[in-house]
């Protein structure tokens, strides 16, 4: 399986990078909404049971998406505000698990589904349309890989008390602590690459931090409705890491974050 994960990984990031710097940004944001339908696809199986209810939310979706699209400049900004908020009851659901299970029905799920997906989009194309557009999708792509891959070998290593483990019970907080020392790292290295005042360093590394945080409770969130749904991955696209939405978890709800923090931090 870590093999499988480590060929799967090699293959997915130089994709991703390359999508960055080699697609304009309109073929970029088609790109992302393949992605974000696919995750919509499979967030309907936490849902729905049938192929006709999960077409349908993949079409709900691709629809919000292109009336979204010709609007994103003058609608980002307050977007990203009303995520941030959205951010805050899902890592409380998440705090509060199990007490939650149950109370969600189809219609909620794919509302939060919905609130998911379309802010890491917005998020992602935003991203790649600022003047330093490559520079910060690089940062966040290392934050959120990280992060992952820091609590991965921290947690192997230091590992002795569950983070959430009726959430996720591999995860510990030696290793999400290893994991945000890699934001913080990474946060360190790109203010020196970029040539950023003191003030926007301290900005900088609070922003990592913070990006840090989140991604590791976006992953977290889906694994609560991976668990209420009774299954392990979201789907068997990617050997090794199940399905789509298990390898942009963290990016769905990390991308909207770093934006936020991006324009209205003294950074740039």
């Amino acid at each position: 399986m870590f093999k499988q994960r480590v060929i799967t990984a090699s293959i997915l990031a130089p994709v991703a990078l390359g999508a960055v710097f080699l697609l304009p940004p309109s073929l970029f944001s088609v790109v992302m909404g393949l992605v974000t339908l696919i995750g919509a696809w499979e967030w309907a199986n936490f849902a729905v049971h049938t192929r006709r209810e999960r077409y349908a939310f993949v079409a709900v979706v691709a629809l919000i998406m292109a009336l979204l699209s010709p609007l994103l400049t003058q609608l980002t900004p307050m977007l990203l505000i009303l995520t941030a908020g959205f951010w805050v009851f899902a890592i409380s659901r998440v705090l509060k698990y199990p007490s939650t299970l149950g109370v969600d029905q189809k219609l909620t799920k794919l509302l939060i589904g919905i609130c998911v997906l379309i802010p890491s989009w917005v998020a992602m194309v935003g991203l790649k349309s600022h003047e330093q557009g490559h520079t910060l999708l690089v940062m966040l792509f290392l934050l959120v890989w990280g992060a992952d891959i820091g609590a991965y070998f921290a947690g192997k290593r230091f590992g002795r008390v569950k983070l959430i483990p009726k959430v996720s019970p591999g995860k510990t907080r030696e290793g999400m602590y290893g994991g945000l020392l890699a934001c913080l790292l990474i946060g360190l290295g790109f203010s020196i690459v970029m040539g950023v005042s003191p003030v926007a360093v301290v900005a900088l590394l609070l922003l990592a931090l913070i990006t840090g945080v989140v991604s590791v409770f976006g992953d977290l969130f889906e694994s609560m409705f991976k668990r209420e749904r009774g299954i392990k991955d979201s789907g068997n696209i990617l050997p090794g890491h199940g399905g789509v939405l298990d390898r942009i978890d963290s990016l769905t709800a990390a991308a909207p974050i770093f934006l936020l923090g991006i324009l209205i931090l003294p950074i740039l």
